[in-house]
């Protein structure tokens, strides 16, 4: 009998088990590095080039099929690289990403694999590694490092949308040699220099099945705690659909493909109707692959990447960047902005001023919340010591338990009663909803439509005044 029961409660048990572990496969979960990657928000792509010091307007399809003409015009006279991670620190940054390499196929590091890098030069003798001097600067002023890794481009070598073009013996030998350049080059800037927050692939990297390099291997081996972007094979984030810094409401966390693809290797259901998949996700995806929105600073009038002269008058004005931090963070994805040091070594002082005041409207915007609140289940309500004028509402899902809430709706209570503020849908890492003056005694926030238990990790209330 007493055996029986055990039967039966191991039974019951296992049954348990399997039932919640197909409630918690019915959300995806992100990975730690993708949880710290959401969590820091604003992440900084630093860009810098070879034809930074040419003299010439930057030509993207240019860049990529016409080698520079010389190396050593590379000379920044006044480089510092404290100067460049404390203005991101100042701009509220908490993760800051280097172009070790890009087009024209230069590398800023001490390379044993190609002679095309800093060991070329006669700047500091051929002994500089900006890619060191970053990673030590981000270090010191406490923002995550990450490493952009071009492979796709690379004039120098002459590769052209990852390939040596032709299918004679010296193209194939050529592709079996930058092939293996590229493997031994990812391994030393995963070996070499510590951990990476996270690795970008310009344009994706094609793999071995595509007749690319092996670096996803390499990657799995040597920096297992990174978040990946990306190949055919993984993505661990997607691009948000557009270099405008914004996606659409509502921008899910999740997506219905392993990977996103890159050009021709895109499936078509991703590039359709301008990339709207990319823009959106999939709340039913099966996979965790939240949202970026990258932007250059200089993009207001222009889209500038890479520095140029006299172009000081494209940097986003303040509203405008505020703006844009409203309609990526605020719409659960993380914020990329592009920034680049001019040649005479230092981040532009207009930009730096920029940067600096972008940072501290943000702090002022959402470091004093009249009320905040958290916790589980279907209602939160958030009684104000007193009526008060409200404009703003943050909210945040714990996602890692998921992304959980399908339908909610928040409501102020004023003299005439409850009112509805917003309806929406996702919530995600973060929603932010900006509304016109209410005065209210309390605010609530009631799900509708849930997988699971909702977990709120911050409802927040705020009066903002404008800039």
């Amino acid at each position: 009998m007493f055996k029986k029961i055990i039967s039966i409660l191991s039974l019951f048990l296992l049954t348990t088990v399997v039932l919640y572990a197909q409630i918690s496969n019915d959300v995806p979960i992100p990975t730690p590095a993708q949880i710290q990657w959401q969590n820091a928000e604003l992440a900084a792509l630093v860009c810098w080039d070879l034809h930074v010091f040419d003299g010439e307007f930057y030509v993207q399809k240019e860049a990529r099929i016409t080698p520079v003409k010389d190396y050593n015009a590379f000379n920044p006279q006044k480089y510092d690289m404290d100067q460049w991670i404390k203005s991101l620190k100042d701009g509220g940054f908490k993760i800051a990403i280097f172009t070790v390499s890009h087009e024209t196929g230069f590398f800023f590091h001490q390379s044993d694999a190609t002679p095309y890098c800093m060991k070329a030069l006669k700047w500091q003798d051929g002994k500089g590694d900006i890619l060191r001097d970053f990673k030590t600067a981000c270090e010191k002023y406490g923002i995550l490092p990450g490493v952009y890794i071009g492979t796709r481009w690379n004039a120098f070598y002459g590769i052209h949308d990852f390939k040596v073009h032709g299918d004679n013996t010296f193209a194939q030998n050529r592709q079996k040699h930058y092939n293996i350049m590229i493997e031994k080059i990812v391994k030393e800037i995963f070996t070499r220099y510590g951990d990476w927050a996270m690795v970008w692939f310009d344009g994706g990297a094609h793999g071995p099945e595509q007749g690319g390099p092996d670096v996803l291997s390499v990657f799995e081996k040597h920096q297992a705690n990174c978040l990946f972007y990306h190949n055919l094979q993984r993505a661990d984030m997607r691009w948000g659909g557009s270099e405008t810094g914004t996606v659409p409401y509502p921008c899910w966390g999740t997506f219905p493909y392993v990977s996103t693809g890159a050009g021709e290797s895109a499936k078509k259901e991703i590039a359709a109707n301008n990339f709207q998949l990319l823009k959106t996700g999939d709340p039913d995806g099966r996979y965790y692959m939240h949202a970026m929105s990258d932007a250059p600073l200089r993009g207001h009038g222009g889209h500038d990447w890479f520095w140029e002269p006299e172009r000081e008058h494209i940097i986003y004005p303040l509203d405008k960047l505020v703006n844009i931090y409203y309609n990526s963070v605020g719409h659960n994805t993380s914020l990329i902005l592009g920034v680049t040091p001019g040649p005479d070594g230092l981040m532009p002082e207009p930009d730096v001023k920029r940067l600096k005041e972008f940072g501290d409207e943000i702090n002022r915007r959402f470091s004093s919340p009249i009320a905040t609140a958290a916790g589980k289940g279907e209602k939160i309500n958030l009684q104000l010591q007193k009526k008060q004028n409200v404009n703003q509402l943050v909210l945040m899902e714990d996602i890692s338990k998921g992304e959980r809430v399908r339908k909610f709706v928040l409501e102020g209570k004023t003299k005439q009663g409850w009112q509805t503020i917003f309806e929406g849908s996702c919530i995600g890492h973060k929603f932010i909803h900006r509304f016109d003056d209410m005065e209210v005694s309390a605010v609530r926030l009631t799900v509708l439509e849930a997988k699971g238990e909702p977990h709120i990790l911050e409802f927040s209330v705020f009066d903002v005044p404008n800039i």
